[in-house]
């Protein structure tokens, strides 16, 4: 699994020199508890971009993480390590975490399938954060079917986390097979453009299996996605600004310019602007069935 998850007995590097002398993890995380309750076993831990602030897992201190195909190409970030290793054969499958595409970048780069569930379906207790608006932890697995196993090993009902939704585990089900007529909307961003006949058609494959009568615009989804990387940037920043302040030298030069830099942002007000125009989306239509990379 990708090193940002609390395993007893080592330490949690989360990709980074500065957090080499930390004292290792007393207990497992939550999310490393569940799968070894359904009998998984860990084989290691992954490599990943510095604090999970990164697309290629090029890492300037623990090594560069390749695609199988290709050795000479990158794997993705920032769980590059975990897309990696399920894509070269070495486990049936491997976890990541994901604020801005950090699983479903490695998994479109290395042909496998990766999961961002709902914000607040799987808890992140135990796992370093990088941006806690935003951050989502998930699976990585070669087959849909192995996807879905882990992702149903991974739900509980108890989720020790500050964000969690009310429902039950079992709601995906139930909500799957409940009438959406009215309800769901086919949505296409300023991505929309970028993705292949493949990615279109399955989305509206899914959109038809849920009833979907309408095909939405979001004016704003170029705003949202910059407001985004605001968040992400002004959260990481600010996360680890004592650290940028004392001990520069521990950090990666691109990792310490970045961080840095954007620690200076104020994030306040970012997200009214984008907020504004969609939640009379979301109030008409609580589904939409988008593609995300």
């Amino acid at each position: 699994m990708k090193n940002l998850f609390d395993v007893a007995g080592h330490t949690t590097l989360a990709g980074a020199e500065l957090l080499s002398d930390r004292p290792p993890a007393t207990s497992d995380s939550w999310a490393v508890r569940q799968l070894h309750s359904a009998g998984a076993l860990l084989s290691g831990m992954l490599n990943m971009d510095a604090y999970a602030y990164g697309f290629t897992t090029e890492n300037s201190h623990y090594g560069a993480t390749r695609n199988p195909h290709d050795l000479s190409r990158i794997a993705g970030g920032s769980s590059g390590g975990s897309a990696a290793a399920v894509a070269a054969g070495l486990v049936h499958f491997s976890l990541g975490s994901d604020t801005n595409g950090s699983i479903r970048v490695p998994a479109s780069l290395c042909g496998i399938f990766g999961l961002k569930p709902t914000f607040g379906r799987l808890s992140r207790s135990g796992s370093h954060p990088f941006v806690a608006s935003l951050d989502h932890i998930g699976p990585f697995a070669r087959r849909v079917a192995d996807l879905a196993a882990v992702y149903d090993a991974l739900q509980g009902a108890t989720r020790p986390m500050t964000f969690r939704l009310i429902k039950p585990a079992s709601a995906p089900a139930i909500y799957w097979n409940a009438d959406w007529r009215g309800c769901a909307a086919r949505g296409w961003a300023a991505i929309s453009p970028r993705c292949d006949d493949d990615a279109r058609a399955a989305v509206d494959r899914v959109a038809y299996a849920l009833g979907a009568d309408s095909e939405l615009q979001f004016a704003d989804a170029a705003l949202a996605r910059s407001a985004a990387f605001i968040i992400s940037a002004s959260e990481g920043g600010n996360q680890y600004l004592t650290d940028l302040r004392h001990s520069p030298e521990r950090f990666e030069p691109h990792s310490r310019e970045r961080l840095l830099a954007r620690a200076m942002i104020p994030r306040r007000g970012i997200c009214r602007p984008s907020a504004s125009a969609v939640m009379p989306v979301r109030r008409s239509n609580p589904c939409s069935v988008r593609p995300t990379c």
